[in-house]
């Protein structure tokens, strides 16, 4: 059957065919499609806290010192202000960020036993963890549902039809209806890479994009 005589009409069909179209454009498992370099769930958290109005490259960077001198939350705790901000200087913010890092730290030591809570409700009472940064580190390094809203997640889901809304809370509330719930991080990180790669926030490549047969930003005026 043709993607034309296919073409979804609610905002169901056209979330589910995206699911299953940026699938085969972005294949890959959460962890496989995340741009941070990490090898278990604190770096992953240190790094995303890091990413923070900066790209995911540049964290790549800063992060290999970073944990080569603070390996676990025990060691970041005990890290001295000056150190750390050294490190992550070319992240930008480094002042907040190195704030945020020791905040974080101490809570984990003081309240889990230095490990990382997989619970959203415990994940953003840690300095500098938002909800996004807790989806992300629940989607990505735990393999649990989470489903985070960035810029471009935002953007892509409204040119799709599938919100209205620019509160990050209420696109996550209302995809995370759309799409089953052990497809939501993956699902975030490939409207993600879509974001970038085809449906820029300024002259989006419609022309290319596997979804523009039923996109409602896409498809011509009637």
């Amino acid at each position: 059957m043709s993607r034309a005589v296919a073409r979804p009409r609610s905002p169901r069909g056209r979330a589910r065919e995206t699911d299953r179209r940026l699938a085969e454009a972005y294949p890959g498992t959460a962890r496989e499609l995340c741009a941070l370099a990490y090898r278990d769930p604190f770096e992953l958290l240190v790094a995303t806290i890091l990413s923070a109005q900066c790209t995911d490259q540049r964290v790549n960077t800063v992060t290999p010192a970073l944990f080569a001198r603070y390996p676990d939350a025990y060691a970041l705790a005990a890290a001295a202000p000056e150190d750390v901000e050294a490190l992550v200087r070319p992240t930008g913010f480094y002042r907040a960020k190195t704030a945020s890092l020791l905040g974080m730290a101490r809570e984990l030591v003081e309240r889990f036993g230095g490990d990382v809570p997989r619970r959203r409700e415990e994940l953003v009472t840690l300095p500098g963890v938002g909800r996004k940064t807790a989806n992300v580190v629940r989607s990505v390094g735990f393999g649990l549902p989470g489903l985070p809203v960035d810029t471009h997640v935002g953007r892509v889901s409204r040119r799709l039809g599938l919100t209205e809304a620019t509160d990050p809370v209420v696109v996550e509330r209302e995809l995370g209806a759309l799409i089953p719930e052990r497809d939501h991080g993956v699902f975030s990180l490939r409207m993600i890479l879509h974001g970038r790669a085809v449906c820029r926030a300024r002259r989006p490549r419609c022309g290319r994009c596997e979804l523009a047969d039923y996109c409602p930003s896409a498809l011509p005026a009637p």
